[in-house]
């Protein structure tokens, strides 16, 4: 039985993470013939002020965005 976490970035909707995890285990599925019944995924979101990509904080980086940076 697989059992899978992916991690996000705070901020996505309720709706995006459904089709994230249906497509997920529809692929899953497909690779290791097995039914959806079998597959776990953990979803845990990470706060953006405490995640970083390439050395800036990613809710600095989201701010830059957002002011036209």
């Amino acid at each position: 039985m697989p059992y899978m976490t992916i991690k996000l970035v705070e901020g996505r909707d309720l709706e995006t993470k459904r089709r994230l995890v249906a497509e997920v285990t529809k692929a899953v599925c497909d690779s290791l013939l097995i039914t959806p019944d079998h597959v776990r995924i953990e979803l845990i979101e990470l706060k953006a002020d405490l995640f970083s990509i390439s050395g800036e904080l990613v809710s600095d980086t989201r701010n830059k965005n957002a002011d036209g940076g």
